[in-house]
Parts: structure tokens; sequence; C-alpha cells
């Protein structure tokens, strides 16, 4: 009889203790799931970025002679700075600017983009811009480039 009294509230403490437990235990492993969450959506950013890269490569290959063209000795229609704004106009270099600048700004957070084409050895230089701080928890500029030859 006297084993059972100094037993009492025993397992109410284990209860506790087990509870304090699996709440770590579960902090941990929402804390490990938050940061695969962020990997994974920087690692869209960038494949998003590979992907409009390659389509400005692919619309001046599909115009080629406008893309290695120099015309009054200002370089090819194509070259885009980031600090420059977006074109108007109606020639296809124009258009396929524009549409490509509204792609980075639709799809990449404060996505940018530039491009500069050597009408001497034909290589091409495209750099994607955007904000990455949602991965990295802070102001974050991520730049892509890919560099070819037309």
């Amino acid at each position: 009889m006297s084993n059972i009294k100094s037993q009492r509230g025993t397992s109410l403490i284990e209860i506790l203790v087990t509870i304090l437990i699996v709440s770590f235990g579960l902090l941990g492993v929402a804390g490990v799931v938050s940061n695969g969450l962020k990997g994974s959506h920087g690692s869209q950013a960038r494949s998003q970025a590979s992907m409009l890269a390659t389509d400005i490569i692919d619309r001046m290959r599909a115009n080629r002679a406008d893309a290695e063209s120099d015309p009054g000795g200002t370089g090819s229609p194509y070259n885009l700075a980031f600090s420059d704004a977006t074109p108007a106009g109606t020639t296809i270099p124009i258009q396929d600017l524009i549409a490509w600048r509204t792609a980075l700004a639709a799809t990449l957070p404060a996505g940018n983009g530039a491009v500069n084409v050597d009408t001497v050895s034909k290589k091409v230089t495209v750099s994607v811009r955007w904000d990455d701080s949602r991965t990295t928890g802070g102001s974050s500029t991520q730049t892509f480039v890919v560099e070819t030859r037309l």
C-alpha cells in the first residue's frame, strides 16, 4: 500500500515530459520543411531564368539576320542593358525584346534582363536578374548569365 502512494503523480509528469520532447521534435521538422521550401523556390527561380534566357536566344536565332546586323554602327538591335527601358517599336527585334522583358517581369520577382550581341564574333551574352530575397531571407539579387554563339 505504501508503495502505491509513493508512485502517485508520476504518470502525469511522464506525459508532460513526453509532450515537451515531441514538441521540440515537431519544431525541428517544421524548420527542415521551411528550409526545403525556400530552397525549392530558389531552384524554381533559377530554372525560370534559364528558360527565359534560352527564349531570347531562340528568338535571335529565328531572326539571325537582324540579330547579327549592325545598322549604323550602333550594334545589334537586340542589344539591351539592365538600365535600359523596355524599347518601343514594331520591328521584330523590338517585339522580341518587349515580349521577353514582359515574361521576365511576370515570371520572376523584380525580373529584368540584358542582352549583348558582339556582331563581329557572333557571341551573345544574356543576363537575367531577379530578387531572390524570399530564399535568402534578406535582399539578394541573383544573376543568371548565358553565353553562346548565334
